[in-house]
Parts: C-alpha cells; sequence; structure tokens
C-alpha cells in the first residue's frame, strides 16, 4: 500500500504586522532573516530550501519564500527522494507542487540512491543527501542551500555524541554554517523548538507530511528523540535548549583551538610534510591531538573513518615512546617516527606527502588498520 501523504496547502499571506502575526511564524521569519543577512549575499541570488514536506522544512521553505524576496534574494527549493518508502515519488511530487504555489523557483525534486555501503542506513541516506543537495545547487547556480533541523536536532545530536564517545567535535553538534563542495549550507532553525515549526504550519494552513522512519526505533536518532520528552521530565523543561546551548558553546571554543592548532601545525611542518616531535611535543595536549589529526588528513587519511584511537596513537608516537612500530591510519596509511620526525612509514623508498586537500599519494600497500572508524562528528 503506498504510503499515506499529507495534503499541503500553500496558506501564504502578507505580513499584517507584527501584532498581528503568530508568534512561531514570527521566530521562523526572523531566524531565517538573519540566516540570510549573515550569508552576505549577492542581489537577486537563489536561496535553495531543502524540504522533505515535514514540518520542520516545510515552516522553513513558507518562511523563506516570505523572507527572500524582502530581501531582495530569489528562492527555490528541492526535496530529495530517498526512494526508501512506499509513495515518496509521490509526496515529492506534493511537495513540488507546493512549492510551485507559494511562488518557489525553481522546484523540484531529485532521486538518491540511499543503499547502505558499510556506513548504515542513516548514514547513507544523508550522505546521498547532502551530495544531490550540493550538485542541485551548483547546478541552479545557488550559493546556498537552507536546512530546517532545529533546536531539538541539534540537541539529539548531542546526545548521540556523548553516547558514542565523541571528542568536542562531536559535542559541538550541527553547526550553523557548512561549506563543502562550493555549496553554503545554512541551518537557520538550530535555535527554534520543535514545536514552533509544528504551530507555524498550522498557522499558514501548510498540513506536512509525517516521516514513519521519526518514530522507527531502528534507527539510533529515532530512539534519541523518543527519550526527549522523559529527559525533559526528569531534568526539567530547559534540558533541550541547554543541550542545544552547549553545543553552541563548544564549537566556539573548537573554532578557537582549531585556529590555534593550525597556527602550531605550521611551525612544526617541515618542507616535505614531517612534524617535528621535539616542537609538537611541547603543546598542550589539546593542540598537539589537533595538529595530529591535521597531519593525518593531509597524509590523505579519510576524515569520516579518522576516529579518536588513531588520533591517540600518533600521540603516543611522541609524547610516549619506547620503540613501538608505526601506526596503521585509515586509507592504508602508516606513520612512524624517524629522526625525531612523524613520517610516513614504509620500506625504504622516500616518503611522499600529498597536497592538503588531496588523496596520499604514497604507496602503501593495501591493509587492514585494526582500528574503530567510529565518527566524531555529525
Amino acid at each position: 500500500m503506498d504510503h499515506p501523504r499529507g495534503r499541503l496547502v500553500a496558506g501564504l499571506t502578507t505580513d499584517g504586522g507584527m501584532s498581528d502575526l503568530a508568534a512561531p511564524v514570527a521566530a521562523l521569519r526572523n531566524a531565517v532573516r538573519a540566516a540570510l543577512r549573515s550569508a552576505d549575499l549577492a542581489p537577486e541570488a537563489l536561496v535553495m530550501v531543502a524540504c522533505s514536506g515535514g514540518p520542520d522544512s516545510l515552516a522553513l521553505a513558507a518562511a523563506t519564500a516570505f523572507v527572500a524576496p524582502r530581501l531582495g534574494l530569489r528562492a527555490g527549493l528541492v526535496t530529495v527522494d530517498h526512494g526508501l518508502q512506499a509513495g515518496s515519488a509521490g509526496r515529492a511530487e506534493d511537495v513540488v507542487a507546493w512549492a510551485k504555489d507559494a511562488h518557489l523557483s525553481p522546484a523540484f525534486s531529485v532521486e538518491v540512491d540511499a543503499t547502505p555501503h558499510g556506513d548504515g542506513p542513516e548514514a547513507a541516506a544523508r550522505s546521498a543527501r547532502y551530495a544531490a543537495l550540493a550538485d542541485a545547487a551548483r547546478r541552479e547556480r545557488a550559493p546556498v542551500v537552507l536546512l530546517g533541523q532545529t533546536r531539538e536536532d541539534q540537541a539529539e545530536t548531542v546526545l548521540l555524541a556523548l553516547a558514542r564517545g565523541a571528542g568536542v567535535r562531536g559535542l559541538s553538534g550541527m553547526p550553523v554554517r557548512r561549506d563543502a563542495d562550493g555549496v553554503a549550507f545554512l541551518r537557520p532553525l538550530l535555535d527554534v523548538a520543535r514545536a514552533d515549526t509544528a504551530d507555524a504550519c498550522a498557522e499558514l494552513g501548510l498540513v506536512p507530511w509525517t516521516d514513519p522512519h521519526n518514530d522507527d526505533g531502528r534507527f539510533a536518532r529515532s530512539r534519541v528523540r523518543s527519550a526527549l520528552p522523559l529527559l525533559s521530565e526528569l531534568l526539567g523543561p530547559g534540558v533541550v535548549a541547554n543541550l542545544a546551548r552547549t553545543a553552541r558553546l563548544v564549537a566556539a571554543d573548537t573554532a578557537a583551538l582549531d585556529g590555534w592548532a593550525a597556527a602550531a601545525e605550521a611551525t612544526a611542518r617541515d618542507d616535505d610534510g614531517s612534524l617535528d616531535i621535539a616542537t609538537i611535543a611541547t603543546m598542550p595536549a589539546a593542540i598537539r591531538t589537533r595538529v595530529l589529526r591535521t597531519f593525518a588528513l593531509r597524509l590523505g587519511a579519510p576524515a569520516g573513518a579518522l576516529a579518536a584511537t588513531h588520533i591517540d596513537a600518533l600521540d603516543a608516537l611522541v609524547m610516549a615512546w619506547h620503540g613501538q612500530g608505526s601506526v596503521a591510519l585509515p586509507g592504508a596509511i602508516l606513520v612512524g617516527r624517524q629522526a625525531g620526525r612523524l613520517r610516513i612509514a614504509y620500506g625504504n623508498d622516500a616518503p611522499t606527502f600529498s597536497d592538503e586537500n588531496a588523496a596520499s599519494s604514497s604507496p602503501v600497500p593495501e591493509m587492514a588498520t585494526g582500528l574503530s572508524a567510529e565518527r566524531d562528528g555529525e
């Protein structure tokens, strides 16, 4: 049986003044206005909204349709059909039809292959979705894509990071802005409550689609989502806002430490890309481990597979060296300690270091790392 689809009604009205405007609608429009102004876009730039038809992204799309033209910008919409549920194509058609009625242009859907490839269904769907959104934005020459994650989504992200023992990068939660593949992904609603998006939809006459995966206990985020009401009952109604606030504070600290570490890494790196151990050994652990992470990424280690266990093993070569062998990094990369420096270790060949943004050029034989590949961020 086809998956039931919610009815979508345009319901957009002229703003009759703040006194007549429902608070949830005003909150969303203010959030979108602040995000678009911070993006410093050129006049008539196209802003694409990623919209599933759920209450969060639908409310975001309605707010953007209202705000963008008043800032001299154009607003469009893209919806991603993951093909994971019966009736998903019809749902995408409904979203596009609503968008056109709401004067969002261009408005279209894209199909993706969300088949898991080792990272599980959630990660596979997320990777496929972001790749499709970035491709659609580039094709339409849209510098910005708006995403509809809310305060509750941020709180869930922090809890998931805590559960898997993530570092501060994971506890920073989802960034307000992330630039990838030439596109800026903005999350205007991270300070907006999920209840406000539902209320805004009701005020505007929008009936959103309900994704059954949101209540599917097979998915970790769904299980955390179902636990939030209990946490609020046990710890107080401010727990969600406080978790989101924690993410903001940690993100600010992380950005400062990252900047410090970038400068420190430049002082420790030789022209061949190796690191001077005596220099990095004097650094505080928070800076030293960031330098080591940057070093691993320069060698070509995939960011998504690089875990704390890998960085700890590199750190041991610096701070607890007793003649141990090389460290295996994701991407079949071996790193060893030689003549007071950290460098690629293999045979008698001269080490070769890749460009900062290129894949590793070292001819390391394929091998298993034997280390965890847990992710340290959303």
